[in-house]
């Protein structure tokens, strides 16, 4: 928690010294400090929680970075400087913030650490500079550069911010966290950066009036956003439909896919998957039993890892062979067939889920101690069996639950779904 520590000192810090310097020197340009609130109070209101750890508010976020990057309203030079740009932020944040506060739907104390230290950032780098004249001589494309490489340097340090609280909450590996920031901004954070350069550069032309124009593209690239997420929980959903059929049809017990799911994500996190791989481990493990469908007589509870290994790799290619018939990735159905294989053959997600299976299966109703002696068994059959750096993650995941039922995957209203059901004795780990 010291980076979590870190980051929440230095932005109060930040927050507390440029209020108590607004206050002492007074408001300057009110009309343009009201306009930039109300967008980014609007922004606020509008911020989609889609994800347990990520925060979308692309409106506010280019609203703020480009009141931190404003040098001049409609040809006249403005006077505000960094710390007044970090009060109105912060204020109209705060403001915005207060329907996701009553509910409690996000994590509002990161987000809003990270907006003053970004748009701090950037407005330290911009306005003492702009203030002294030193960019009078730049016009058209150098000041369209000098913003755009203002605005990239800016969401280099929001990215760093946003895995480094990730990492200290959840303590997943940072490198993959970066690695996953950095590939965000490809996304929505250029549409980001580019919106709020366009509306400094068109405020400082045209004025105010502005602001509504440039915004409209943001809005609907957020609106276009928010239905690809609804789709791709729809999705999820069901995948995760599917894969109860072999609970319905008595095959395996209730949860037990959803255990397997929601643990084998912790441990691809662990492992440092990151964005495609998680979304291929989810869905594989979700249906690694759906071959069982296609069994005349059915394995006694349901449990695979106890079987001969010619039979788990027909129950394999069997389950690998219904996945492709319902339509979903052919990645997934891979993940499926591979399961059983020898884990040196086998891609990561495999192994990983072969691992969770066996130790879902061989804990469960086996009392309090049968959480260990399933690791145990686990660690002993990692010379030819599991892979020893999966069950050593596997392991590290168990002795965290906290950061388990955070990285179970969430619904497109920002609800945990049912993949958020805890395993076997996982509070024994703790």
């Amino acid at each position: 928690m010291t980076a979590l520590r870190a980051v929440h000192g230095a932005a109060a810090l930040v927050a507390a010294g440029s209020l108590a310097v607004t206050l002492w020197t007074g408001l300057h340009e009110r009309d343009v400090a009201l306009a930039f609130g109300v967008l980014i109070a609007v922004g606020e209101l509008t911020r989609w929680s889609g994800a347990p750890v990520r925060q979308a508010a692309p409106l506010a976020t280019a609203g703020s970075l480009s009141y931190a990057l404003l040098g001049a309203d409609a040809g006249r030079p403005t006077q505000h400087d960094a710390a007044q740009v970090v009060t109105v932020v912060l204020a109209a944040a705060l403001l915005g913030a207060v329907p996701h506060i009553w509910h409690g739907r996000t994590p509002t104390l990161d987000h809003l650490a990270r907006r003053v230290l970004t748009v701090g950032f950037a407005a330290v780098c911009f306005q003492p500079l702009c203030h002294r004249g030193l960019f009078a001589s730049w016009s058209g494309p150098a000041q369209a550069l000098l913003l755009v490489a203002l605005l990239c340097l800016t969401a280099l340090c929001d990215a760093v911010l946003a895995a480094a609280l990730a990492h200290s909450r959840t303590r997943w590996p940072f490198g993959p966290l970066l690695r996953e920031e950095l590939r965000g901004l490809l996304g929505i954070g250029s549409a980001v950066c580019a919106t709020g350069a366009v509306m400094a550069l068109g405020v400082a032309v045209a004025g105010l009036w502005a602001l509504p124009v440039f915004c409209l593209p943001l809005l609907l690239t957020q609106l276009s956003l928010r239905r690809y997420a609804a789709v791709r929980a729809t999705y999820r959903q069901t995948i995760a439909s599917l894969a109860r059929a072999t609970e319905i049809a008595g095959c395996t017990p209730a949860g037990h896919a959803r255990r397997v799911a929601a643990l084998s994500l912790a441990v691809g996190r662990d492992l440092g998957l990151t964005g495609g791989e998680l979304t291929v481990l989810e869905y594989a493990a979700l249906m690694h039993d759906i071959g069982q469908l296609s069994l005349v007589d059915p394995v006694p509870g349901g449990a695979t890892a106890g079987l001969p290994a010619a039979e788990q790799r027909r129950i394999a290619l069997l389950g690998g062979a219904v996945v492709r018939q319902t339509g979903v990735s052919a990645a997934v159905a891979v993940m499926v067939e591979r399961q059983a294989d020898p884990y040196r053959e086998q891609p990561v997600p495999a192994r990983i889920i072969r691992a969770v299976n066996a130790y879902e299966e061989k804990a469960r109703d086996a009392g309090p101690e049968g959480p260990l002696r399933a690791l145990e068994e686990l660690r002993l059959g990692t010379a030819g069996d599991y892979a020893p750096e999966v069950v050593e993650s596997l392991a590290r995941v168990l002795a965290r639950p906290r950061t388990w039922r955070e990285s179970a995957p969430v619904a497109g209203d920002g609800r945990r779904t049912a993949l958020s059901d805890p395993a076997p004795g996982w509070v024994t780990h703790g």
